[in-house]
């Protein structure tokens, strides 16, 4: 049983708590997931809240097909593309923005990456192609199957097999270049 498809139908009834729940329990992932979108972790947090509130106001129907996390990161992806289609109209920040971002953005990913080897792997990962890094990030991170990062993905199940083990490879790559030792990638 999934907590959060749960936790939605007791919001759908009227019961508040459900969505409280919901937000609690994927916030820090979808805003993880959509910063690597948006290369911005302030955006990736209103993108994270304009997910939560089209499903409080919209109250879209959710089909228990896939999980409620691949449908809600589903949502969450289709938001912040939205976003950058319309952001491509606009200017983009100055440098000292990005400096104050970056310095932020440290901040939350340590807080989330508190073990060390997690924060050369994630450093690592920031070297890949941002395919590799999504389907990395789905897959491990945030423990989706490899049908669901397809379903979240717009690919097929082979097309996301074959993602993810030339990223795993590209990422090995990258961690040896750093000098990580490891078991097994």
């Amino acid at each position: 049983m999934d907590n959060g498809a749960s936790s939605y139908r007791r919001f759908l009834d009227g019961d508040d708590s459900g969505i409280v729940e919901i937000v609690r329990d994927y916030k820090d992932g979808l805003i993880l997931y959509l910063n690597g979108y948006v290369n911005n972790i302030f955006i990736a947090e209103e993108l994270t809240e304009d997910t939560f509130f089209k499903l409080m106001v919209k109250k879209p129907g959710f089909l228990p097909k896939y999980s409620f996390k691949t449908w809600l990161y589903t949502i969450g992806r289709n938001v912040a593309l939205d976003y950058i289609r319309k952001r491509k109209k606009i200017a983009t920040d100055t440098i000292e923005n990005y400096e104050f971002l970056a310095k932020e953005e440290d901040t939350l990913l340590q807080e989330y990456l508190r073990e060390e080897q997690k924060q050369m792997i994630h450093k690592a990962l920031e070297k890949l192609k941002s395919e590799y890094k999504e389907v990395l990030q789905l897959t491990y991170f945030e423990g989706f199957t490899n049908a669901e990062t397809a379903k979240i993905m717009k690919k097929s199940k082979r097309q996301v097999e074959m993602l993810v083990y030339r990223a795993k490879k590209s990422l090995k790559t990258e961690l040896l270049k750093e000098g990580f030792g490891y078991e097994e990638l």
